[in-house]
């Protein structure tokens, strides 16, 4: 929606009549000046204006009840005030004043457009819907009636009907700006990047200015895979408008889908200037510096994102690949048993936790995170093997024996596993099976034929 970005990323709400402070200050001066005359409604209105071009709704509400004391029966002056208040987010009063109006005019479908825009920001969405269709009954063809009711199905992620709705209003204004804009929303959403893209472009075409449009076509482009596009986007955005954070942090996740990790850093160091707490942008820094090898650097960053949120496990498990590959296993251990106890239904956490186990020769407290694994995962041929051979190192032949031959059903190819499962045949006895899979190791992988002929050569199992 506009002014609105979605999945974990925020954009900033555009500003379509954004005039100099210095145009503010020169008519704050005539007013000083006594330069119009403000008993005259047509200045008044003129001032009233002036004030919401800006932004200034506080002023545009006093002039506004200066408005009506003198016109207390003109429904404009009572939804123009309405307006003032439901962007001071006075939502109650404003209704009260398009009520007002209503009374006055109850034929005029702005007020009901008015009206239905401030129930749908107090989440009265049956009540907003029915003053749209209100305004649409009285005025079939108005397009902001049509537009303000797609957005109102759009909060409500009923993109299918408000993408209908826009498409009303297109072929009444083919050349409605926000309207693209919005499509390019629901389409995204609805998991239709391509048509997400066009419609961005057409907004672009017509507002080459809108950051959030540039930004929202980026993670679209980015989430299919066209990241180089991806990149150009947040460029875009960011060119428009610097202090983007979100735009920072998404330039750099596309910069490391490209294997640019420098460049992604760069991204993530602007996001944390930002933003020093973002925990996400912490975890990708670390990423990028793990990635180059980088490991205290990356360690330092894990440690910062787990100082803003202990519970992020990501940062754990990332932190203990790090300590992992300095040779720091037991506290890289820690550090895993942490992720699994934070999110147990992970396999990768407990596999990390199972070979490090192993690595410190735990091998026996080995086998239970390696059974977790499997209930996880039962199609994860590595892990089958991993379980078999410490099993088979541990003299549990008969056990070992049927996860071996689990690896070889999940990968019929695996030489490693050809030959733990021919050496722990030979443990149990089996010396003619064992034999047949040691050979059929040596022929998937000759490097292991001096191994397997110490034990096809060892005597025979009494």
């Amino acid at each position: 929606m506009s002014g609105f970005d979605h999945i974990d990323d925020d954009g900033f709400p555009r500003t379509p009549n954004d005039s100099s402070d210095d145009d503010v200050r020169r008519f704050r001066e005539s007013l000083r000046n006594g330069s119009r005359d403000i008993n005259s409604p047509e200045a008044l209105e003129e001032i009233i204006q002036f004030y919401l071009d800006h932004e200034e709704f506080e002023e545009a509400l006093q002039f506004a009840e200066r408005l009506l004391s003198f016109e207390p029966f003109s429904s404009d002056a009572w939804q123009r005030k309405g307006m003032i208040l439901n962007n001071l987010t006075r939502y109650a009063d404003a209704l009260s004043c398009y009520d007002r109006a209503l009374s006055l005019n109850p034929t005029d479908p702005e007020i009901y457009i008015n009206r239905g825009i401030t129930l749908d920001n107090m989440e009265r969405v049956s009540e907003a819907m029915e003053s749209f269709d209100r305004a649409i009954e009285l005025e079939p063809a108005n397009a902001e009636g049509l537009f303000q009711k797609g957005i109102t199905l759009e909060k409500e992620e009923r993109f299918t009907e408000a993408v209908e709705i826009f498409r009303q209003v297109l072929a009444l204004e083919p050349e409605h700006i926000d309207v693209w804009y919005e499509l390019g929303y629901c389409y995204d959403f609805m998991e239709k990047p391509e048509e997400s893209v066009q419609a961005y472009d057409e907004h672009l075409s017509r507002d080459p200015y809108n950051s959030n449009a540039w930004y929202n076509k980026g993670i679209v482009l980015n989430r299919i895979g066209r990241y180089a596009e991806a990149i150009s986007a947040y460029e875009f955005a960011l060119a428009i408008h610097e202090d983007f954070p979100s735009a920072w942090y998404n330039l750099g996740n596309a910069y490391a889908n490209t294997a640019k990790l420098h460049d992604a850093i760069r991204c993530y160091k602007q996001t944390l200037e930002a933003e020093p707490s973002d925990v996400p942008a912490w975890h990708n820094l670390a990423n990028a510096w793990e990635e180059l090898g980088e490991y205290q650097e990356a360690i330092q960053c894990y440690t910062t994102a787990l100082s803003h949120d202990p519970s992020h496990h990501e940062s754990h498990f990332g932190r203990g690949c790090c300590l992992d590959a300095l040779m720091r296993t037991p506290e890289a251990l820690v550090d895993y048993e942490h992720a699994a106890s934070l999110e147990p239904n992970i396999a990768e956490y407990w596999y990390a936790r199972a070979d490090a186990l192993y690595n410190i020769g735990r091998k026996e407290d080995s086998l239970k995170p390696y059974r977790r694994v499997l209930q996880i995962d039962p199609k994860n041929a590595d892990a089958w093997f991993d379980f078999g051979d410490t099993l088979s190192e541990l003299g549990h032949a008969d056990e070992a024996i049927k996860a071996l031959e689990h690896a070889i059903e999940l990968h019929p190819d695996f030489a490693q596993a050809h030959y733990s499962l021919g050496r722990a045949l030979v443990q149990s006895g089996r010396d003619s099976d064992g034999r047949a899979a040691l050979e059929q190791a040596i022929r998937l992988m000759p490097s292991l034929r001096a191994d397997a002929e110490k034990l096809l050569n060892s005597p025979p199992s009494a």
